[in-house]
């Protein structure tokens, strides 16, 4: 059997990433202040749904990271908030370019980086999980085996 490679979950730029999320989501949310790109192209209730998914992105990435338990759980609840920060970074940019100017284009850049590396992540944690299953299931096929006389 070959030897399980899992990439380190602990990996500094998505932490540093999940953990600004939710800060920049409680801030927008209590001090009702939002980007001039964010209230003008997403209507109110959009506008909540996103500070609320920057705040459980953060949430649910940090506690999948850390999580106790079964590896694979872990790794699912990250590979959840990854999947969802790529969309909510994703629909910022979208703001950002719907506001075109020199100073989007700027920010747009770094939101799309931001973005690419949320899918690029949640592809290795998907791949990582595959390999999981994989290792899962020869354990146990050698297992049956060594049970059958």
């Amino acid at each position: 059997m070959r030897y399980l490679r899992i990439r380190s979950r602990h990996q500094p730029y998505e932490v540093a990433v999940l953990v600004t999320s939710p800060i920049c989501g409680v801030l927008m949310l209590t001090l009702d202040v939002r980007p001039t790109s964010v209230q003008t192209s997403m209507p109110a209730p959009v506008q909540a749904a996103w500070e609320l998914g920057l705040i459980l992105v953060g949430v649910g990435g940090l506690l999948g990271i850390l999580w106790p338990g079964r590896l694979s759980t872990g790794l699912g609840l990250e590979l959840a908030s990854v999947l969802v920060l790529g969309t909510i970074t994703g629909m910022y940019a979208v703001a950002l370019v719907s506001l075109w100017s020199q100073q989007s284009l700027v920010a747009s850049s770094f939101v799309v980086a931001v973005t690419i590396g949320s899918i690029w992540r949640a592809i290795q944690i998907a791949v990582d999980l595959r390999r999981l299953v994989r290792a899962c299931r020869c354990v146990t096929d050698l297992q049956l085996q060594g049970s059958i006389p």
